[in-house]
């Protein structure tokens, strides 16, 4: 008998039944049709049962996928802002000011050349600011719109006259040397630096001084020394050997001229004197002889033997003479015409102590003392700065003695730079500094060597250095200058003025109507000038401004900078990089 059972069809037999009829097994030829269909019936079972699976799970709401969306508008929110923030302010960090919108000069208005509001730029508009004249290169002082020549383009309220003594001046100083030059196809001189404002200056840190009148000179330098003056300096020395009796002057003792130092014994002394007397005596008698001959009658006396007198007697005269001479060679000098007449004692006793001082005589004289006596004398009045005799010692003509200087006045011996020597003449001024010490000394070039050393290449010169108060001292080191031109009123600015713009040397001079109304435009001109001496601080304007015009000093950079930056790429050959 046939039962049924109510068994639930499982999942297979679920996925069976919904097999497509395309899909139905088909039979073997064994007519086992189960066992060939089963492996596809397995995979297609398992996808049935995933996609039932999947259609039983919940489907997402709208608002969850909204709120999966959200962080993406987000970050793309966000980069959009930036962008447009970046390109709003260039890709630069905004001012505080700018952010909240305060004093801030349109974009639109902006001139980025220059550096100024468009609607105020004198360099875009320059009916703003009509260019002065143009008067263009000065041949005679080497700048362009020369204010010496052309003195309405000096930025004063009022034209200038021009004196005749600033002329001379700049002729001087271009006579003198010569100087840096300037290019005459510059055209930098044409440029003006504007400002927005007058703090936009001051917050630049501009700063400005006048052009003024200031002493300044210009030398050559060089290395030197102080010695004593060659002529008023004396090495004393014995006149012939001798043992020296005594010393009557030391180092550092004043002397006046014909002051006995010391006193030699000289053996040769005693001799000339000796000889001196004997040819006085012989020519005494010689001359009496030939007087008795003369007062007898003619004829009573042979010829030969008047003339033989009178020859005896020419030739004592000579033996007087050399004598004298020979006196005179030992310093010590006698007239022997004087002595003449004298008896032989008292002539002795003249020439006894021969050149010693009455007192001094007087104390050999009571020595009884010997006649060799011989003084050193001084022969200029200063001090005893060396010394080399000592009493008791044997001395020669060989040695030294003493040696006397007059420090009243002094030499100055400079060594100058052979490049520098033709600049120098005599007569000019020169100015020593000793070594450690803060005193200036002043005297006159009297002699310029013509040769150069061969080793240093230098040219020496020397000058002469009063010392009165004798605080000079000998082979005293220190630097000298010697002064090619003083002026006492020469126009200067502050070296830190000028630059160099790779052909000119150029100056900011500030606008006459700078400060006129606040609406003025704040303008600097670029001027170009002839440069000179330079001294503490301040360079000498040959030509190129006038006194009491205003130039850019400390910060003066800003300005130059804002020049190369208004000529690049004009193809300027004038503007140094």
């Amino acid at each position: 008998m046939n039962t049924k059972t109510n068994i639930p069809e499982t999942s297979s037999q679920v996925a069976m039944a919904a097999l497509p009829d395309s899909q139905e097994p088909l039979c073997d030829t064994m007519g086992n049709s189960h066992a060939a269909v089963l492996p596809t019936a397995s995979s297609e079972r398992d996808q049935t049962v995933a996609a039932v699976e999947n259609s039983s799970s919940p489907q997402p709401t709208i608002l969850a996928r909204i709120a999966q969306t959200v962080p993406t508008l987000l970050v793309i929110g966000v980069l959009v802002g930036l962008g447009f923030f970046g390109h709003h302010y260039g890709w630069k960090i905004p001012k505080f000011s700018e952010l909240t919108g305060s004093g801030v000069v349109a974009p639109t208005d902006w001139c980025k050349e220059h550096g100024v509001p468009e609607s105020v730029c004198v360099e875009c508009d320059p009916y703003l600011m009509p260019a002065g004249p143009d008067y263009g290169w000065c041949e005679v002082h080497g700048v362009h719109n020369c204010p010496l020549e052309h003195p309405d383009v000096a930025q004063l309220k009022e034209t200038p006259a021009i004196e005749t003594a600033d002329l001379e001046r700049a002729a001087r100083a271009l006579a003198l040397m010569p100087r840096p030059e300037n290019d005459p196809a510059c055209k930098v001189y044409k440029d003006r630096i504007q400002f927005a404002s007058i703090e936009s200056v001051r917050q630049a840190g501009v700063d400005v001084e006048l052009v003024e009148r200031r002493p300044i000179s210009e030398w050559v330098e060089g290395n030197g020394e102080i010695i004593y003056d060659q002529t008023r300096l004396a090495e004393l020395s014995a006149r012939v050997p001798g043992t020296v009796t005594r010393v009557f002057k030391n180092i550092g003792d004043s002397v006046r001229e014909g002051d006995v130092l010391a006193v030699v014994d000289a053996m040769e002394v005693g001799r000339v004197k000796s000889d001196f007397v004997k040819a006085l005596v012989a020519e005494n008698l010689a001359s009496q002889t030939v007087s008795r001959f003369q007062g007898l009658a003619t004829g009573v006396v042979a010829g030969r033997q008047i003339i033989a007198a009178e020859a005896a007697l020419a030739e004592a005269q000579a033996g007087v003479l050399s004598s004298e001479q020979a006196l005179a060679n030992l310093g010590l000098p006698i007239d022997a015409a004087r002595l003449r007449g004298l008896t032989k004692k008292e002539v002795w006793n003249r020439l006894r102590f021969l050149g010693l001082p009455h007192e001094l005589a007087n104390q050999y004289f009571s020595q009884n003392s010997t006649a060799n006596l011989l003084p050193v004398r001084s022969p200029i009045e200063g001090v005893v700065i060396d010394r080399q005799a000592v009493a008791g010692e044997v001395v020669d003509s060989r040695r030294a003695l003493f040696r006397v200087a007059d420090p009243s006045r002094m030499w100055l011996t400079l060594n100058i730079p052979l490049e520098d020597a033709h600049h120098l003449s005599l007569g000019q001024t020169v100015r020593f500094t000793p070594d450690g010490s803060t005193s200036e000394l002043a005297g006159q070039l009297t002699w310029i060597s013509t040769a150069a050393d061969r080793q240093t290449r230098m040219v020496q010169v020397r000058a002469n250095l009063s010392n009165p108060d004798r605080q000079l001292r000998d082979e005293t080191f220190g630097t000298g200058r010697i002064i090619l031109r003083e002026e006492p009123d020469a126009i200067v600015v502050p070296t830190e003025a000028i630059h160099w713009e790779g052909c000119c040397h150029i100056v900011f001079v500030r606008d006459k109507n700078y400060f006129t109304t606040p609406e003025s435009p704040k303008v600097f001109h670029v001027r170009s000038v002839r440069v000179g001496a330079t001294q503490d601080g301040f360079s000498e304007i040959i030509a190129g401004v006038l006194p009491d015009e205003v130039v850019a000093t400390q910060g003066s950079d800003v300005l130059r900078s804002q020049l190369l930056k208004n000529n690049l790429g004009e193809g300027c050959a004038c503007v140094a990089e």
